[in-house]
C-alpha cells in the first residue's frame, strides 16, 4: 500500500456500499480475499480506501462511489487526521471560489510541483480573506514558521494596502476606529496610534496575534493533494461553501461529544433579538449589523446566521476549532454587497487573553461554556471588566455577560444563552440587581427544554444593552416563557419522554420563534408567555430572574368554557372511537403461504429502500422519528420552491435519495433550494411507508396528503412500492407484525435495530392485498382515533386539577 494512503473503517465500508456493518463483519469472515487491515486496532481495523473499492467493484457490491463520500472518506482516513485534513481543504477551496484560474493553472501540474505552488497561492487568499498574518509563539494548525513574503501578499503585522471607504471595516488601512468605553482588558497596548485594524487588534499576552489559519507547507499539502483535487471537483458540482458545510458536518457528527453545538434555528433567533425593539432609537430593523462580536465561537453558527454585510469578529480557545470557524466564515461569507466583509478570527481564552480589547462593537453574540470552574477567578479579581461585580468562582456565566457589555459600543446589545441556574443562585444576586439597576439587561427568556445541548434543560436567552452615559436606565425587565407553546405534542396530557435530539425533534420551533420576536419587539404582557416585570419588583433578597416564577403557566383547556369545549370534543372522538371498534375476531387455522422479504422485493423492484438523513430546523418540513412514534404531524413548516409551490419528489424506484423538483419535475439547484444540503433529503410522498430504525417496537406509518412534502428523518426507513406490485397498506400491516419485527431485530445491551430487509411479507395477488390493506386501514384510523381521545383525556383531567386548586373551577 503507498504511504500515506487513504484508510476507511468498516463503518466507511458500510457507508460507501449501503449496507449495515454487519455484513461488512460478514464478509470479512466469508471472503478470503477481502482487503487485510492496514491500522487501526483489532476492535476498530482501518483498511486501505483504493483497496476496498476493488473489492467491493469486483463482488459486485458497488459501482461507482459517489464523489461526496469519496471525498469525506479521504477526509477521514488523512494520515495527520480530519481536522488537519479539513483545514488543508478549506484553504484550498478558498482558492477555488477566489481565484479559479490560479487553481485551474496549479491542477495542471503534478501533485509535488502542485503541493510546492500552493503555499504562496492559499496565502494570498488567506491574507485577502482573514487578514495578513501575523509572528506568533505558538504555532497555528498544520502551519509551519512564518518565512518570507510572497511577492504581492502583504508582510506580516502590516496592513494591507489601499484605501478604505469610511465606516466600512474590511482590512485596509483605517482612522482611528472606536474604542470600547472604559478601561481596556489586561495586557500591554499595541504602540502607534489608538487604531485597532480588524484583522490585527491588540492583543494580551498569551493570545494568538496570527490569523487563526496558518499557510500550510509544501511537505504538510503534500498528503492532502489527491483530496484537494476531489474536493475541487465536488466544489464544481455543489459549490465550495457547500463542500465545507457538508465535510465539517459529517466531522461534527462523526465527534459529537467533542463540541457544543449551537444549532442554526437557534442562532438565527439570536441574531433576530440583536436587532433593536420598536421605540428603541437604534437603527432601523432592516438595516444589517456592522459590527459582530463572538468571544466563545465554536463552530461559528452564531456569527453565520448574521445576516448582511457585518464585520465579523471571533475568538475560540481551541485553535484547531478555530482554524475551522474562520475557513467556515470565510467560505460563506457574503460579498455580493460591494467589498467583502471583515473577519477577524483569533485563538485564545477570551476570559483570560481578550483578543479583541480595545474593540466596541454593535453586537455580541455569545454561546458561552457552562459551569466552568476554570474560568480564572484567581487571575482576574482586579480586571476593569468587572463593572457590576466580581463574579463568584462557580458563577463563570456572570464573568461572560460582563464581558459581553464590556465589548459594546454605548448602546449596542448583546445576546447570550444562558443555562437557567444563573437566573436565580444566590450567589449572582448582586450582579444581577446591579444590571437591573443600571438597565443593563432588558430581557431574560426561557427556551423550551430541546432548544440546544444540553437538550434536558431549558435554558435561557439574555438580552442585554450597554447603557448610554446620561441616558435614564430602563425600569422594568422583560420576562418571557414559551415552554407552554413549545411541543407540538404539548397537548398529550402526560409526561414528555426521550431525551437528546428527540427534545429537537418535537419543538414547533416556528411557534417557539414567533412568540419570543414578538414579545421582544412589542414589550407587551400576554398570559402564560410574557410580562413586563418593573425593575424594583424583582430588586427583593434573591432577586430570582427565572420567568417561571412571574409566568405561571396557563392552565391545560384554558378556563371554565375551554375546558367544556374539550369535554365537548373529547365526547365526539369518544364516539367516533366506538364506531371505528374492529368487529370481533373470527377464529381461523393458522395459514402457510408463500412467503418473501423486503430485500427480495427491492431486489426485484416491486419497491425501493431509503435511508432518512435529515434534521428539523432546516427550510422545511421533517417527519422525524417521534412523529412517527406518535402520530403527530411533521416538524416544521412546509417546503416550496422559489414561487411558493410545494416541492415533491420524483418517484423512480431504486435511487438512491430523492431530489428537491418544483411541480414540473425540474430539479432545484443549490442557489434554487435555500439552505439544501449536499445530502439531498428523502421527500415523502402518498403510498410511502415509514418504520423507526430503533426501538424494537412494531410501530408502521403510511404516508398521506398531510405529510406529503416533508422530508425523511434520521433512524427512520421509507418503503416506496410500485402501486402496480405493493399494495401500501397490506404493506404496512404485515410489517408491524411482533413475531416478523422480532425476527428481523438485531439486540444490543440498550437497544434494538430494525432491518427493514429481513421483514417478511406473504406472496398475494394484487386484490388478495388490497383486501387486507383495507382492513388494516381502519385498524390505523382506530388506533389513532384512541391516540387523539387519549390526549383530550390527559388534557381534560389536568385542566380540572388546575381549576379546582387555583379556584378558576368550582366543585359543584
Amino acid at each position: 500500500m503507498p504511504e500515506n494512503a487513504t484508510e476507511v473503517t468498516a463503518a466507511g465500508i458500510a457507508r460507501l456500499a449501503g449496507v449495515g456493518r454487519a455484513a461488512v463483519s460478514n464478509w470479512r469472515r466469508r471472503h478470503a480475499d477481502f482487503p487485510q487491515p492496514v491500522g487501526g486496532t483489532a476492535a476498530s481495523p482501518s483498511f486501505a480506501l483504493a483497496e476496498v473499492e476493488r473489492w467491493l467493484r469486483e463482488q459486485g457490491k458497488l459501482a461507482e462511489v459517489p464523489l461526496r463520500e469519496r471525498v469525506w472518506q479521504e477526509v477521514a482516513g488523512h494520515p495527520a487526521g480530519a481536522a488537519q485534513a479539513l483545514v488543508h481543504t478549506g484553504c484550498a477551496l478558498l482558492l477555488v471560489r477566489d481565484r479559479p484560474t490560479a487553481w485551474l493553472e496549479l491542477t495542471a501540474a503534478s501533485d509535488d510541483r502542485m503541493a510546492d505552488a500552493l503555499p504562496h497561492a492559499v496565502d494570498h487568499v488567506l491574507t485577502a480573506r482573514l487578514g495578513p498574518d501575523a509572528p506568533s509563539d505558538a504555532p497555528g494548525p498544520g502551519s509551519a514558521a512564518p518565512g518570507p513574503t510572497a511577492p504581492g501578499s502583504t508582510a506580516p503585522g502590516s496592513t494591507a494596502p489601499g484605501p478604505i471607504a469610511p465606516g466600512s471595516t474590511a482590512p485596509g488601512p483605517i482612522a482611528p476606529g472606536p474604542i470600547a468605553p472604559g478601561p481596556a482588558a489586561p495586557g500591554p497596548a499595541a504602540p502607534g496610534p489608538a487604531a485597532v485594524h480588524p484583522a490585527n487588534p491588540s492583543v494580551a499576552p498569551g493570545v494568538h496575534r496570527a490569523r487563526a489559519v496558518r499557510t500550510p507547507t509544501a511537505q504538510d499539502l503534500l498528503p492532502s493533494v489527491p483530496l484537494l483535487r476531489a474536493a475541487a471537483q465536488l466544489a464544481a458540482e455543489i459549490g465550495a461553501g457547500q463542500t465545507f458545510e457538508f465535510l465539517l458536518g459529517r466531522h461534527l457528527d462523526a465527534n459529537p461529544r467533542q463540541f457544543t453545538l449551537t444549532p442554526p434555528h437557534l442562532a438565527e433567533l439570536m441574531a433576530d433579538l440583536a436587532e433593536p425593539p420598536k421605540g428603541a432609537g437604534r437603527p432601523a430593523p432592516d438595516r444589517p449589523l456592522r459590527s459582530v462580536l463572538d468571544p466563545a465561537a465554536g463552530t461559528g453558527a452564531l456569527l453565520r446566521a448574521v445576516a448582511g454585510p457585518a464585520a465579523l469578529y471571533a475568538q475560540e480557545a481551541d485553535a484547531g476549532l478555530a482554524a475551522l470557524t474562520a475557513l467556515r466564515l470565510a467560505l460563506g461569507a457574503d460579498g455580493t454587497h460591494g467589498s467583502p466583509p471583515s473577519l477577524a478570527v483569533r485563538t485564545g481564552d477570551t476570559l483570560r487573553a481578550d483578543a479583541f480589547g480595545r474593540l466596541a462593537t454593535d453586537t455580541v453574540l455569545c454561546h458561552p461554556p457552562f459551569n466552568d470552574r476554570n474560568w480564572g477567578h484567581d487571575e482576574l479579581a482586579y480586571d476593569p471588566r468587572w463593572e457590576y461585580g466580581f463574579p463568584a468562582r462557580v458563577e463563570s456565566e456572570l464573568a461572560w455577560v460582563q464581558h459581553a457589555l464590556a465589548r459594546l459600543r454605548d448602546g449596542g446589545t448583546a445576546v447570550l444563552l444562558m443555562p437557567p441556574a444563573a437566573a436565580s443562585r444566590r450567589s449572582g444576586r448582586r450582579i444581577r440587581a446591579d444590571l437591573l439597576r443600571r438597565g443593563a439587561l432588558r430581557a431574560v427568556i426561557a427556551l423550551p427544554a430541546g432548544a440546544a445541548p444540553p437538550y434536558g434543560i431549558p435554558l435561557h436567552l439574555w438580552v442585554l444593552r450597554r447603557p448610554t452615559p446620561g441616558d435614564r436606565p430602563g425600569p422594568d425587565l422583560l420576562l418571557a416563557d414559551t415552554a407552554g407553546i413549545a411541543a407540538s405534542a404539548g397537548e398529550t396530557g402526560g409526561k414528555a419522554t426521550g431525551g437528546g435530539r428527540d427534545r429537537l425533534d418535537r419543538l414547533d420551533w416556528p411557534a417557539v420563534r414567533a412568540a419570543v420576536l414578538d414579545a421582544w419587539r412589542d414589550r407587551s404582557d400576554l398570559p402564560g408567555v410574557s410580562r413586563v416585570v418593573p425593575v424594583v419588583e424583582l430588586l427583593d433578597d434573591d432577586v430570582d430572574l427565572a420567568p417561571a416564577r412571574y409566568l405561571p403557566r396557563p392552565t391545560p383547556g384554558g378556563d371554565a368554557r375551554g375546558l367544556g369545549e374539550v369535554r365537548e370534543r373529547l365526547a365526539e372522538t369518544l364516539r367516533l372511537t366506538a364506531r371505528l371498534t374492529p368487529p370481533p375476531a373470527t377464529p381461523a387455522v393458522p395459514a402457510h403461504r408463500p412467503r418473501t422479504t423486503v430485500g427480495e422485493l427491492a431486489r426485484a423492484g416491486a419497491l425501493s429502500l431509503h435511508t432518512g438523513n435529515a434534521a428539523p430546523g432546516g427550510p422545511g418540513p421533517v417527519l422525524t422519528e417521534h412523529d412517527v412514534l406518535t402520530g403527530a404531524d411533521p416538524t416544521g413548516t412546509p417546503l416550496t420552491g422559489p414561487a411558493g409551490t410545494p416541492l415533491t419528489g420524483p418517484a423512480a424506484p431504486g435511487s438512491a435519495g430523492t431530489s428537491l423538483t418544483d411541480p414540473s419535475g425540474t430539479p432545484l439547484t443549490a442557489p434554487d433550494a435555500p439552505g439544501a444540503a449536499p445530502d439531498d433529503p428523502v421527500v415523502l410522498e402518498p403510498g410511502d411507508v415509514v418504520v423507526p430504525v430503533l426501538g424494537g417496537g412494531t410501530v408502521v406509518r403510511v404516508v398521506g396528503e398531510r405529510e406529503a412534502g416533508a422530508a425523511l428523518g434520521r433512524n427512520l426507513q421509507l418503503l416506496r412500492p410500485d402501486p402496480a406490485a405493493l399494495d401500501p397498506w397490506f404493506l404496512a400491516g404485515f410489517l408491524r407484525g411482533t413475531a416478523n419485527n422480532r425476527q428481523a431485530s438485531s439486540y444490543a445491551s440498550t437497544a434494538a435495530r430494525l432491518d427493514a430487509r429481513r421483514l417478511h411479507l406473504p406472496r398475494m395477488p394484487l386484490a388478495e392485498q388490497r383486501r387486507y390493506g383495507e382492513r388494516f386501514r381502519e385498524l390505523a384510523a382506530f388506533e389513532e382515533a384512541l391516540r387523539t381521545a387519549g390526549r383530550l383525556g390527559g388534557v381534560l383531567v389536568q385542566g380540572m386539577y388546575d381549576g379546582l386548586t387555583d379556584g378558576t373551577v368550582t366543585p359543584a
